[in-house]
């Protein structure tokens, strides 16, 4: 039995452990759209009648448009995003969990003269309060100094007076949306009501694409039909 060392790992290996026939070796070919690659498990049999006594893991090469003129330039529903964007003025959004693609809608907002205030609604306590009224914040003492209380601004109306001229609104974004109740969710849906030049982007969860639905429609106050 003739072996072979192993320069990756420093052993030898059997030639007659690893022979394949010239049909195993040979990839899979896709026409146009790339190659995938066989992959074998022990004790395999194939047509020919050949048994595989050895294990080999195939990596499933998957291409498509994107590999090609590049993914994160094709965004065929960006007019779309910001018709809706000032049409609904509050939506409720869905990225992807592998994250970044929202990122490309909030540069073209942006681009369109948008200043945003990212708010996470882990800690955000009441919306209301804390976005259109002055509210206290207790900081931590430790234990050891006495409790205190501050008094901030509302973080909307202190965002809008420090806006420029030029600035054609303020996209209030909430991230993690989807601890809030239904009547917190309800708030943000009827805030650019309340201020005009306010838009709501709110994360409610998360899908397999980018999606985006009225966020009154989210949050109760209106049907799909309506919407």
């Amino acid at each position: 039995m003739s072996c072979s060392g192993s320069l990756g790992y420093g052993g030898a290996t059997c030639l007659s452990n690893v022979q394949r026939t010239k049909k195993q070796q040979q990839p899979l070919r896709n026409s146009f759209m790339g190659t995938k690659s066989v992959a074998v498990m022990k004790g395999w049999r194939g047509k020919d009648g050949y048994s595989n006594t050895s294990k080999r893991v195939g990596v499933v090469q998957c291409r498509g448009l994107g590999d090609f003129v590049g993914g994160d330039l094709v965004w065929l529903d960006i007019d779309r995003w910001l018709s809706d964007v000032e049409e609904h003025k509050a939506l409720a959004i869905y990225p992807p969990h592998e994250g970044g693609y929202e990122g490309r809608y909030l540069s073209r907002l942006i681009r369109q003269g948008y200043y945003f205030l990212d708010l996470s609604a882990r800690g955000l306590g009441d919306p209301e309060t804390t976005l259109t009224k002055i509210h206290p914040v207790y900081p931590p003492h430790v234990g050891k100094q006495p409790i205190a209380r501050w008094y901030y601004p509302p973080e909307v109306d202190y965002r809008l007076e420090a806006l420029p001229p030029n600035a054609k609104g303020l996209v209030v974004w909430i991230l993690e949306a989807k601890v809030l109740s239904k009547a917190e969710l309800q708030f943000l849906a009827l805030l650019p009501t309340l201020r005009p030049n306010v838009r709501v982007i709110a994360e409610c969860g998360n899908w397999r694409k980018f999606m985006w639905k009225p966020l009154k429609e989210i949050a109760g106050l209106t049907t799909s039909e309506e919407a």
